[in-house]
């Protein structure tokens, strides 16, 4: 049986680690780098990497900070913010990323996941979706949650896999930083639709959210989560034997 990954967030501003709740309010963390490498030594089976201005800011994602960051974590390690084209996937994966995640740059240019995916392999593209209930609807927002696309969550990301993402992210903003359980409504919605590895985000208070997770939903792959491991609330190790004591496969 596959194991479920537990994956931590780095959400990076200005060059720190920051969080924040429903993707506001964000306070500052601590040092990219020292956190990566506490998380890449301490039982994380990935490690995600978000410049989460970039996009909003039109540019370049950080490669000085994410060059230090590859150079001291030992597990797979995905990468966004500001990916609008082929030449930032391989700036990217240059600087040391596994694979690369896309979410405002797939929105304005819905084809450069197809050409990402033919390039690099559907393994290398991650769509990273921000979705937030609008009248009752999965809708997408873009710019770090800040733009309502107007986007069916479902449809939009029905059209990624088939365009050659290998790997869907789903950030849900509702639940964002709350603590009070995934969104397991939005996860089972996304899971029943595709058929590549789903990754849950937003919402996790404590160990017991995981397992909740994948007993509810057996499709989905990986569990990320930010806050609960960034102020030591839970340790991953505590999560994953949490995990193996309730019968679900973890690498340990």
């Amino acid at each position: 049986m596959i194991t479920k990954r537990i994956i931590p967030c780095l959400d990076v501003k200005d060059g720190r680690v920051v969080k924040g709740v429903n993707f506001s309010g964000l306070s500052d963390v601590s040092d990219p780098v020292a956190l990566g490498k506490y998380y890449s030594d301490h039982g994380a089976d990935e490690l995600v990497f978000y410049d989460i201005t970039a996009s909003g800011e039109g540019r370049s994602i950080f490669a000085d900070v994410l060059r230090a960051v590859a150079a001291n974590v030992f597990i797979p390690l995905t990468v966004g913010g500001g990916i609008s084209s082929l030449q930032d996937f391989d700036r990217v994966l240059k600087c040391g990323a596994d694979k690369v995640s896309v979410n405002s740059g797939a929105i304005r240019n819905p084809q450069l996941i197809y050409e990402a995916a033919k390039l690099y392999g559907d393994q290398c593209v991650v769509l990273s979706v921000d979705v937030k209930r609008v009248d009752g609807r999965f809708t997408v927002f873009a710019k770090g949650g800040r733009e309502n696309t107007g986007l069916d969550a479902l449809d939009w990301i029905v059209r990624g896999v088939e365009n050659g993402a290998g790997e869907i992210v789903v950030n849900s903003i509702d639940t964002d930083g709350v603590k009070g359980g995934f969104d397991l409504e939005m996860l089972k919605a996304v899971s029943d639709r595709v058929n590549v590895p789903v990754i849950a985000s937003g919402g996790a208070g404590k160990a017991e959210d995981f397992v909740a997770l994948f007993k509810a939903l057996p499709k989905v792959d990986a569990g990320l989560a930010a806050s609960i491991f960034h102020f030591g609330e839970v340790e991953i190790a505590e999560v994953k034997e949490i995990l193996a004591k309730a019968n679900i496969p973890v690498r340990r």
